[in-house]
């Protein structure tokens, strides 16, 4: 698997079939869309509507987009925070980890989740975060089976949807 990262101001004006690429990626996954309610409709997710999200991403300060692909082609995307916005919570963040859901269970999601891990290991920190949606239970599957373990039980800053925070030591 191949990473590379977005930069900032780069979201905006995506090459057409990056664009193109990470909206089949977004919509491919209809049932995390449908539970967030990131976007208006889970079955008409525009490519200018992820351009817009992925820019909002990389306006916050410290967040980077990852972007993993296998073959040549797109597969996850990750994004992350070296602070949460709260200064209380000292650790870095996954804001959104996402696997095109052609690919599940192919390895692809542990592998990116582990190449985020190490990056933040490397650059000395001791832990990471990420918050799951209450909702979700195969996301937080997911995590708990990679280490996370629940540290708190509350809702996300964003849109105040319950949330699950998980943590792993580095």
């Amino acid at each position: 698997m191949i990473v590379e990262a977005l930069i900032p101001g780069e979201a905006h004006a995506l090459p057409g079939p990056l664009l193109t690429e990470l909206t089949a990626l977004y919509v491919s996954n209809r049932a995390f869309q449908e539970l967030s309610g990131d976007f208006p409709d889970p079955d008409d997710i525009r490519p200018e509507q992820v351009a817009a999200s992925l820019a909002d991403e990389l306006a916050q300060p410290g967040t980077e987009v990852l972007l993993a692909r296998s073959e040549g082609r797109l597969v996850g995307i990750a994004v992350t925070l070296a602070t949460h916005p709260d200064p209380a919570r000292p650790d870095p963040w996954i804001g959104l980890l996402m696997v095109d859901a052609r690919a599940h269970r192919s390895g692809h999601g542990s592998r990116l989740a582990a190449f985020v891990e190490d990056r933040f290991r490397a650059a000395g920190r001791s832990g990471l975060c990420l918050a799951v949606l209450e909702n979700n239970s195969r996301a937080l599957a997911f995590w708990t089976s990679l280490g996370y373990r629940e540290t708190d039980r509350r809702r996300d800053l964003a849109h105040g949807r319950p949330c699950v925070v998980l943590r792993k030591a580095l």
